[in-house]
């Protein structure tokens, strides 16, 4: 198996030597794309050929299109770091990613072909990444076996949103909100460890003095459980009290977890300084939805949005963006493209947030908040593109 993959690797073009790479140029790709299709459906000037309705079309293909893509290529880049096992590579990555894309295609045109062959294609895209995850992860013994379950959950969730649109459930809601419940814990969870642990090194590399983000302690521990225990309350019971004041602990207790990781402090670093950014999102998110629940001053998109448009597609560009610089061979320094892109996204995800506020006029702020938050994946593509595609820059593999 070793040889196998070895020579895999050695024989494939560099665009299929790394699961980083077709998943994140996909993903950004889908996220321009899908959100440009939202805005003219939303104007009026086209009608989507989805079986789905335009809203329920634009939030799956944001999450389990868009989200999940980059979701995939994270994970099988991180999983040979976590087992030691050379990554996946060749016409087996080209698979994935094809199923990945036909996904996507079915169920944009699920209106022709039928919502069938969509939810078989998408539902099945993601249990066999969570059988792949649990193969490589198996195999070592190696105690990221959660993220593997997550994936499968996420799959589930899939199932329940295609349930939904299909008229089989009544609650139309609850597949997009145990998907978005399930990457607001990956982010608990991976984002726990890699922001305090890079900007530890950063902080060291530059014998900078005073406390440095330790490893996780029981008040990280407990603050996973009750942010899990809010996501599965609001899954569940959206509109119950008891999650709206459990939401806003959660989000209290996660603005102290960040709080403990010395953002202030690599404040010279974007490419650290956005982390602690896009983790910002998630205290904000959480305490804004709890408020939704108890009281009318806050409305629902605007805390869902802190949620999917900031933590989640922040996090994902800090992640790209790092992840391609550091895997293709090059320095990790941020250039004034990734420092713009950092910038639109925050500059998008906050007008989105605020919008629904009533502060100016709706349909400006959405169209706006939705250009800035493209125009930042746009430039990804047009400045990390090249990389992707591109063989590493030290010669490795």
């Amino acid at each position: 198996m070793l040889a196998l993959r070895r020579a895999r690797l050695a024989a494939s073009p560099p665009f299929l030597r790394g699961g980083f790479r077709p998943f994140f140029f996909g993903g950004a790709a889908w996220a321009v794309l899908a959100l440009l299709l939202w805005l003219a459906a939303l104007s009026g000037t086209i009608t989507l050929p989805s079986s789905f309705d335009s809203l329920a079309w634009h939030r799956h293909e944001m999450l389990f299109g868009f989200v999940g893509a980059v979701i995939c290529g994270f994970l099988l880049t991180a999983i040979p770091n976590w087992t030691g096992r050379l990554p996946i590579a060749g016409w087996p990555l080209a698979a994935l990613f094809g199923s990945w894309l036909a996904a996507r295609l079915a169920l944009l045109f699920s209106g022709v072909s039928g919502i069938a062959i969509a939810g078989v294609l998408d539902v099945g895209f993601y249990i066999l990444l969570a059988g792949l995850f649990a193969r490589e992860v198996a195999s070592v013994g190696n105690r990221n076996l959660p993220i593997v379950v997550l994936v499968l959950l996420f799959g589930v969730a899939n199932a329940l949103d295609y349930a939904a649109a299909a008229g089989i459930l009544t609650d139309t809601g609850i597949g997009y909100r145990a998907g978005t419940a399930i990457v607001v814990l990956m982010i608990s969870l991976v984002g726990g460890r890699i922001v305090p642990s890079f900007t530890r090194n950063w902080l060291a590399k530059r014998s900078v003095k005073g406390r440095l983000p330790g490893q996780a302690t029981r008040y990280d521990v407990a603050t996973i459980a009750v942010t899990a225990a809010a996501m599965i309350a609001w899954t569940a019971l959206p509109h119950d009290r008891f999650t709206g004041t459990i939401l806003i602990l959660a989000g209290i207790l996660q603005a102290f977890r960040l709080g403990r990781w010395q953002g202030l402090k690599v404040a010279a670093d974007p490419l650290v300084l956005i982390l602690h950014v896009g983790y910002a999102w998630v205290p904000i998110g959480l305490a804004l939805l709890g408020v939704s629940i108890l009281s009318s001053a806050v409305p629902e998109s605007a805390a869902i949005h802190a949620l999917t448009a900031g933590a989640m597609a922040t996090m994902i560009l800090a992640v790209m963006t790092r992840a391609t610089l550091g895997h293709t061979g090059r320095e990790l320094r941020s250039n004034a493209a990734t420092i713009f892109l950092y910038l639109l996204v925050t500059l998008g995800a906050a007008l989105r947030v605020v919008t629904p506020f009533g502060l100016f006029d709706y349909t400006a702020g959405i169209e706006l908040a939705g250009l800035a938050w493209t125009a930042a994946f746009l430039i990804f593509l047009i400045t990390y593109g090249p990389m992707l595609f591109g063989p590493r820059v030290d010669g490795r593999l």
